[in-house]
């Protein structure tokens, strides 16, 4: 099992999950994806962007020997899960940004406060 992972996915949650941040996990609401054949076996993966393949794990439901993200042979981790968590990190830091709100405060006053809305993000 990998120990020093900055990513954890968990299949049977749907869930993908940013480690040593206070952003935390979200739930991929995405049927399709986590349906997709290649995933029929993995019960979870642990992943370290870090080109040491040392640092991966990708652990199986059945007897099969866990193995590193590179050995699986599942494509780019990046694409994959993070870009999916950056999309539902979006989507909650724009609606922190919507939902706070000073009483009688203009658009150009919470801009002032708070920044411009937030209309992207990178993990990377």
């Amino acid at each position: 099992m990998a120990t020093n992972s900055d990513w954890i996915v968990i299949f049977d949650d749907k869930t993908i999950v940013k480690k040593g941040t206070d952003e935390g996990s979200y739930v991929i609401d995405d049927d399709a994806f986590w349906n997709d054949s290649k995933w029929s076996n993995i019960w979870a993966i642990q992943y370290k962007n870090d080109n040491h393949d040392y640092n991966d794990s990708v652990e199986y439901r059945d007897e099969t020997p866990h193995a590193t993200w590179n050995a699986a042979g599942l494509g780019d981790f990046n694409s994959q899960f993070i870009s999916r968590w950056d999309a539902a990190h979006l989507a909650k830091i724009q609606s922190n940004w919507d939902n706070d709100n000073a009483e009688d405060e203009t658009e150009a006053e919470k801009i002032a406060r708070l920044g411009e809305r937030p209309t992207s993000y990178s993990s990377s």
